[in-house]
């Protein structure tokens, strides 16, 4: 699960008088209602938190009491499963060691994240650069997967739908050009900054979706290529699917990362070009 974990985290994407200094909980919820009345809702998530960030609220629970299906973008897989098709899909022989395949300048920052990762020597070596990258992120990261809005919405959701597969998920960065998977591990060299994840954890909390977009903006969805992959082109191909469940009455609560949330490109702005009137509620 810790691969699937890094992959959903990369796609995420501050105090105020509480005993554990996190912001009351507001995270931005949109109600979808169709020309004829059909009703949704849109909540943009987090995949990992620390302890003591609560994130339920009234408004929150409520909208999930009156939706139908929950629709996310993966399900619950199989950890054995998912471990072993990281495996085929993420290892090639040949390959130089991991610490070689950055320009020289930037090689001492994946040095250091090796270290902080506490990763022995050529650990990463025989990984694809895209594999490599999610390894050492979530190896990085300060919240716990334990703690993620989307594992504890699918454990208690009697019916959920799954946008995609963990083999499509993989299959996203498996086939992105070298360029492409040079930059996640250049990222993820950079990454694990407490002050930054800090940041956005408070920004996702108090639904400040602008900070969020200012973050995308400067950060790994920054590149093109990676934007159109991971982001834009998925909230396109998920379009059919979430507007067929608005239009069947089924009442879908999709509960996608924040991050496909952003911009004229977000599902909230994709559904409203399509007609549908999206009004954000929390």
């Amino acid at each position: 699960m810790k691969a699937v974990a890094a992959i959903l985290l990369l796609l995420l994407l501050a105090a105020c008088g509480r005993a554990d200094n996190w912001p009351e909980p507001s995270p931005a919820l949109w109600q979808v209602t169709g020309p004829a009345g059909q009703q949704g809702w849109l909540f943009g998530t987090i995949h990992a938190l620390p302890d003591g960030a609560e994130w339920r609220t009234p408004e929150l629970d409520g909208a999930i009491a009156a939706a139908g299906p929950l629709v996310v973008e993966i399900g619950a897989p199989d950890p054995a499963q998912t471990q072993a098709l990281f495996a085929r899909l993420g290892r090639s022989p040949g390959l130089p060691p991991v610490t070689q395949r950055l320009p020289p300048a930037e090689r001492p920052a994946l040095d250091a994240a090796l270290d902080r990762a506490e990763f022995p020597p050529g650990m990463l070596d025989g990984w694809e650069d895209w594999a490599a990258a999610l390894t050492l992120a979530n190896a990085l990261r300060s919240g716990d997967v334990a703690n993620g809005v989307d594992r504890a919405l699918v454990a208690g959701s009697t019916r959920v739908i799954a946008l995609e597969s963990v083999a499509e998920q993989f299959a996203l960065f498996d086939t992105l050009p070298p360029v492409a998977q040079a930059a996640l591990l250049r990222d993820a060299a950079a990454g694990g900054n407490p002050a930054a994840e800090d940041a956005r954890t408070r920004a996702w909390l108090a639904g400040d979706m602008a900070a969020l977009e200012r973050d995308a903006a400067t950060g790994l969805l920054s590149d093109p290529v990676l934007r159109e992959r991971l982001q834009t082109g998925r909230n396109r191909a998920w379009m059919p699917v979430i507007a067929t469940l608005l239009d069947e009455g089924a009442r879908p609560f999709v509960a996608v990362g924040a991050a496909h949330m952003l911009g004229p490109e977000g599902l909230p702005a994709l559904l409203a070009a399509r007609g549908y009137t999206v009004r954000r509620v929390q």
